[in-house]
């Protein structure tokens, strides 16, 4: 089984975890061309090599109008959530805007469930931080671009690079307090403790804040499970280094980083959850839309299935494939979007080939193709996606478009 693996000892931030999953992708100079060619409002992305205790590893820094986000967060008493109740002088960015601007970018509509997923969880975080509803909770403008750049970079890496199961450390979050705008907070900061609530993390000797609400969230939305076991076959190393320097009593630098380990489990494909129920009362429509909504919220797989039911009723059987630790997740879906009384679920066992993604320069522009291999078995197919944003774009087939990969 394709697995990442998240190893979040000194913490995680957007842009540390953007940094470490960027040096595993294929392709990171074209990646940052398309994250920069997106047209997030005022961002430009920049990304280089980071040298500290003397390990090498990646720094991303977002520009927004020119300031670095650091500066940003400096310049607003290093509120990383970027969360501000109303303020005279300044706009604002409620979350109905956030999502308009997700919903409004040219990326997948996986990646902008996840990205929306992900903002829904900070701003429920603050709500509970504030006391005050979601629609009153509002986004500093600089701040809310250079978040959004984080958290639409980590979940577009994420979807490339296509891991099958997601684990992570438990999260070193710091300890001591904290200069926020609102005033001096204890680490972790109110919404980050809301956000890992159920999730395994630890305090330390180390004073500051080393994981933010963003960072969290991030966390949170993909990983599976948190544990210190990391069973895997290592393929590649990603090390996102933080900005910020942490020192030991003795004055020796402590490494700010994330790393990322992508490879095979030890398992030959591990298990997937199979959940399905029979219906025969709802419409074609209402069940594609049903089986649409449970596919954007991260199923591995969802289909149906023609049956008989009793009374020779023609109905469908639904089944959706999901991860076993988000069995309550898509249970819950599945009751609120079918109409459907009791559900089945069955653990299966299954064998699975590596997968990745590369990014290929044609005549009609970058196409990603889609690359599988084990077993004694290679493959590799173009993305439909990228395959009929060219066609329509150029004004040809989907096989011209196809027949420029060079595979």
């Amino acid at each position: 089984m394709r697995m990442l693996y998240l190893e979040c000892a000194m913490g995680a931030a957007g842009d540390m975890l953007m940094s470490s999953l960027l040096e595993l992708h294929p392709e990171p100079e074209d990646f940052i061309r398309r994250l920069n060619g997106l047209g997030i409002p005022g961002v430009k992305v920049e990304m280089n090599s980071v040298t500290r205790c003397g390990i090498v590893g990646m720094g991303v820094s977002v520009l927004v109008n020119g300031v670095d986000e650091e500066d940003v967060r400096e310049s607003h008493g290093h509120d990383h959530g970027h969360i501000h109740s109303h303020e005279h002088g300044h706009h604002h960015t409620g979350m109905a805007e956030i999502q308009a601007l997700i919903n409004g970018l040219d990326i997948p509509a996986q990646v902008k469930a996840d990205a929306i997923a992900v903002y829904e969880l900070i701003g429920q975080a603050e709500s509970n931080a504030h006391g005050r509803p979601v629609t009153d909770i509002h986004f500093h403008e600089v701040g809310t671009m250079d978040a959004v750049t984080d958290i639409v970079g980590v979940c577009l890496l994420i979807h490339e690079l296509s891991p099958e199961q997601i684990l992570a450390s438990p999260i070193h979050v710091g300890c001591g307090q904290v200069k926020f705008a609102h005033g001096i907070l204890p680490v972790p900061a109110p919404a980050t403790a809301y956000i890992l609530r159920g999730t395994p993390t630890y305090g330390g000797k180390i004073d500051g804040e080393l994981c933010t609400p963003t960072g969290a969230a991030l966390l949170k939305h993909f990983v599976g499970k948190f544990t210190a076991e990391r069973a895997m076959t290592v393929e590649k190393i990603g090390c996102g280094m933080g900005k910020r320097h942490f020192y030991a009593h003795d004055g020796s630098e402590i490494l700010s980083a994330v790393r990322a380990y992508i490879g095979e489990s030890g398992e030959n494909g591990g298990e997937v959850l199979e959940l399905s129920c029979n219906i025969d009362d709802m419409t074609g429509e209402e069940l594609g839309f049903a089986a649409g909504k449970i596919m954007d919220e991260g199923a591995l797989d969802v289909f149906m299935t023609p049956i008989y039911m009793k009374k020779s009723r023609p109905g469908q059987l639904l089944t959706v494939l999901c991860p076993e630790a988000e069995a309550e997740k898509f249970v819950g879906l599945i009751f609120r979007l079918t109409t459907t009384l009791g559900i089945r679920r069955k653990l299966c066992g299954r064998y699975t080939l590596s997968r990745g993604v590369e990014t290929v320069e044609t005549a009609y522009g970058p196409i990603r193709v889609k690359k599988a291999e084990g077993y004694g078995v290679a493959r590799a197919k173009a993305e439909y996606d990228d395959l009929a944003a060219a066609a329509l774009k150029h004004g040809v087939t989907l096989d011209e478009v196809r027949g420029s990969v060079v595979k």
